[in-house]
């Protein structure tokens, strides 16, 4: 399907979906002329300043060396190319161990806000992947204990750790706890 065909089947939204404008602030932040970007990736000078003006599209291969010439992936340059949309989410919610937690996930983050009465204990609350963990105690008090060491902490203070860790979350005080699920990045 041609560009022009989009256009007329999606109108106004193909036009906006990519901004590669976005090339632009990564050349100037590496402090890199059009020409020096052009060296470095192998792709054109007029390539780089239309792609730069939103004046045309990236080819597979083109989004390949670029990205390569700033250290990422072309899917990586992909989605900062990708105009923003909102993504909205409904909470669920689930009890483990002693804690009641509503859930909202999203592909790179999850975040639970938990309840517990003093006394109570969850291990491990999730099932864990290549995440970190962000605990985050809003009201109460808790002790997280972790492989080598035991956190104490009351409203206001936090941790983060590797989430695949073995933890266990022991409730001192009632609590109102956020724990946070972050995606690490991908590594070749």
């Amino acid at each position: 399907m041609s560009s022009d065909e989009s256009r007329r089947k999606f109108p106004g939204d193909v036009a906006r979906m990519y901004d590669f404008s976005v090339l632009r602030q990564l050349r100037k932040r590496e402090g890199l002329t059009i020409a020096d970007l052009s060296v470095r990736s192998g792709v054109s000078p007029a390539v780089i300043s239309k792609l730069e003006r939103n004046q045309t599209s990236a080819e597979l291969p083109t989004l390949f060396y670029l990205g390569r010439a700033f250290g990422m992936n072309a899917t990586d340059l992909l989605m900062l190319a990708e105009s923003r949309t909102a993504h909205r989410s409904k909470e669920t919610q689930h009890q483990s161990g002693a804690f009641t937690f509503r859930d909202i996930h999203y592909g790179n983050i999850r975040a639970l806000l938990g309840e517990a009465v003093a006394g109570g204990q969850v291990s491990n609350p999730e099932f864990h992947q290549d995440d970190y963990e962000v605990c985050w105690v809003l009201r109460g008090k808790i002790r997280v204990n972790l492989p080598h060491e035991q956190q104490v902490l009351k409203a206001g203070e936090c941790v983060q750790f590797d989430a695949i860790l073995t933890h266990t979350y022991e409730v001192i005080e009632n609590c109102q706890i956020l724990i946070l699920h972050l995606k690490k990045g991908k590594r070749f």
